[in-house]
């Protein structure tokens, strides 16, 4: 299934940032936590198992587009490069996916080639 640029429905913002492009393999959806979303939200079953495609979606992200995309938003924002840098770090530790550790540098690189 391929999923490119579809919006997140939090605040209509895209999944994947510009032309990315992600391409998930088909995934088993466990149908117990399917039905544990449309218990917990009142969502049809056809509607959780989106929400939990999209959420996969989201976190399918890989680490060079992840960097790039928050760099740009952090920056947006006004954010200075060292505070953004350190914060990307501790971001991606914390990731549902863990990414490998990165090096200011690295992240630096990530960023302007």
């Amino acid at each position: 299934m391929d999923r490119i640029g579809e919006s997140c429905p939090n605040s209509g913002r895209k999944l994947h940032g510009g032309a990315a492009t992600v391409t998930l393999l088909p995934v088993f959806i466990d149908p117990e936590l399917t039905e544990r979303i449309v218990a917990s939200t009142g969502l049809s079953p056809a509607e959780a198992a989106r929400v939990i495609e999209d959420v996969l979606a989201f976190h399918a992200e890989n680490v060079d587009d992840y960097v790039r995309r928050r760099h740009a938003h952090l920056k947006t924002y006004g954010a200075k490069n060292d505070e953004i840098f350190a914060r990307i770090a501790a971001e991606l530790a914390d990731r549902l996916v863990a990414a490998p550790a990165l090096t200011e540098r690295q992240l630096r690189r990530l960023v302007y080639g």
